[in-house]
């Protein structure tokens, strides 16, 4: 378990300061992140990696020269804010555009794209590859909804050295999507990862058990057997991985043409290098065996998991070009290779790309009002959520990575202190709403923190800063927030996500507003029609997020994010309650 840290909501930070502290000849901090603290070639293209703090040497130990220009850090198994991509990708950005790299995980996702479309706004040309390694997490017919895994490296490696070569955009793009093709991973574990502060891993494995086909976030595996003898692990990974060999290549030990692959023996935080030489020496044999010429075998820590005890084997096929831009040469805090002519430092300030909040529009008094009301539902929000985060975690262990419950306390805490902020500047209701929304988005990220960012922004978008948030306008704003989240997320009801509260709540809200009802009246009706519509989602099966390669071990739960959503309408409620009676009281 972890056992040095301050004060577990600051060890991302603390973190990410001591690193640069401690490789300041290759990076420098800028906001969200880090990029290279040296000169880049003018106008080439610029590889911006990035995902959540936790797997390092993923992703800030791979920026320098001939691999990442930039890392983009979200917290502790969290992925990245679309603020941050969008910082580090400016900071980073040589003139010729930028190309993001990440897992292949909803957050991820999200956010990355989110900041890919405001770059094009820019004028920036920006593209993206989202990694799909890990074979355990979809059929080979569904590759594209498989999880990125320790294939990272490969990837990232590649469309680096092409970048730092010269390659156009669409060359780039072209070569990584190549070796992304190209590159399988499978892994196990044989304990669970404990986040600072808490008390209990996020998910364990019986002694004496292996979960196999585990993911770095902690996602439960697709079975459990025995713990089997160094040589039957390798024996198992090897077979596995030879099942899906890349189209146009053939596995012969007769074969004229040996194919060439290079393996990554990864390990995943606590098993120790000298464990997993033990694994190697019966990897190589089987992959000579199976007629493969292994290239430049790869054998530690590369993408891990905090301190889970595991470990994964990749392999990535090789061709020509792909060898070539393996081997190039590379100088990054975590993987280096080969002779690279040191560049000079970068001189010049980065400056602090973070939207400035300073400025708050002027706003009616009965909008200010509403400020203060928006305040206090926000501070109920904050209540429930800490109140109940432990269970939310638990909840999100079954099928997920149960760290819905830490995502959403960041991001509510957040949000409050954004609201407090705005309020006391003399904000609207909505400007209050969207300062909070930008907070929560960027302090909780991962794929709740970009909803109920986008969420909270449309009810903003709707009440406006003139008028008091009547129940038209804030049902309008219900209802413009599910539109947004299922247009942008593409959950639909029936997928076990927050959604599934979010539009019955959406419709009885509406209904009693259109029948007349008072807010009070409509969103107390609207909140017991969402806490049934989180216990029913029980009985569905996840079809999107990390839960969904797992989905009959959810049977019998509740979706984590579809429970919160009903504890905070609830929480809400009993705020227009309060309010209610204050008034009938004078």
């Amino acid at each position: 378990m972890t056992r040095l840290f301050n004060e577990p909501s600051a060890f991302a930070d603390e973190m990410i300061e001591g690193f640069v502290a401690s490789h300041g000849r290759w990076v420098k901090r800028v906001s969200g992140g880090v990029v290279r603290s040296t000169r880049s070639t003018p106008d080439t293209v610029a590889l911006v990696i990035g995902g959540g703090s936790g797997h390092y040497p993923a992703f800030a130990g791979l920026v320098g020269q001939g691999l990442a220009h930039g890392a983009a850090m979200g917290n502790l198994f969290a992925s990245p804010s679309a603020q941050q991509v969008y910082n580090v990708a400016k900071a980073a950005n040589n003139g010729a555009g930028v190309l993001l790299g990440y897992g292949n995980y909803a957050g991820d996702v999200l956010h990355f794209n989110q900041a890919q479309d405001r770059l094009h706004k820019e004028g920036i040309d920006c593209r993206s590859i989202a990694v799909t390694d890990d074979v355990s997490s979809a059929p080979p017919a569904e590759r594209s909804k498989r999880r990125g895994i320790a294939g990272d490296l490969t990837v990232f490696k590649v469309a680096a050295a092409a970048a730092e070569a010269g390659y156009s955009m669409d060359a780039t793009v072209d070569i990584a999507e190549r070796a992304n093709d190209r590159t399988r991973s499978f892994g196990v574990a044989f304990t669970g990862c404990t986040l600072p502060g808490a008390d209990h891993p996020l998910f364990s494995v019986p002694v004496g058990r292996m979960a196999v086909g585990m993911g770095i976030h902690g996602e439960p595996g697709i079975g459990e057997t025995e713990i089997p003898t160094a040589d039957e692990l390798a024996e198992l990974l090897v077979a596995k991985l030879l099942t899906e060999i890349p189209e146009g290549l053939e596995a012969s030990a007769g074969a004229a043409a040996r194919p060439r692959v290079v393996p990554i023996l990864n390990g995943l935080g606590s098993v120790k290098y000298e464990e997993l030489f033990v694994v190697y020496r019966r990897v190589a044999q089987l992959l000579a065996a199976a007629g493969l010429d292994a290239v430049d075998p790869q054998v530690g820590e590369l993408v891990t998991s905090f301190d889970m005890a595991g470990t994964s084997l990749t392999l990535f096929w090789l061709d020509d070009e792909l060898e070539t831009l393996w081997n190039a040469p590379a100088d990054a805090p975590a993987f280096r290779r080969g002779a690279v002519t040191a560049a000079a430092l970068e001189t010049t300030e980065v400056t602090d790309l973070a939207e400035a909040q300073a400025s708050i529009p002027a706003a009616s008094e009965e909008s200010r009002a509403g400020a203060v009301r928006i305040l206090a539902a926000l501070g109920a929000a904050k209540a429930v959520v800490e109140a109940n985060a432990d269970e939310l975690g638990r909840i999100d262990a079954i099928a997920g990575d149960g760290d819905h419950g830490i995502g959403m306390e960041r991001g509510v805490r957040a949000a409050v202190d954004a609201a407090r902020d705005a309020v006391a500047g003399g904000a609207g209701a909505a400007t209050t709403l969207h300062f909070a929304a930008d907070a929560w988005a960027d302090k909780a990220g991962g794929t709740s923190g970009a909803l109920w960012g986008m969420a909270l922004r449309a009810v903003g978008d709707t009440v406006g800063d003139t008028k008091a948030p009547d129940a038209e306008a804030v049902a309008a704003g219900v209802a413009g927030a599910a539109a947004a989240i299922m247009e942008f997320g593409k959950a639909k009801p029936g997928d076990k996500t927050l959604v599934d509260v979010l539009v019955p709540f959406r419709d009885a809200l509406t209904s009693g507003v259109n029948a007349g009802q008072s807010l009070t009246e409509a969103w107390g009706a609207a909140a017991t029609v969402a806490q049934q519509a989180a216990e029913d989602t029980a009985q569905l099966l996840p079809l999107m997020g990390r839960a969904r390669p797992h989905a009959e071990k959810s049977l019998g739960t509740p979706d984590a994010g579809a429970v919160s959503m009903a504890l905070i309408v609830r929480a809400i409620h009993n705020t227009l309650i309060e309010r209610t009676t204050i008034k009938e009281k004078t």
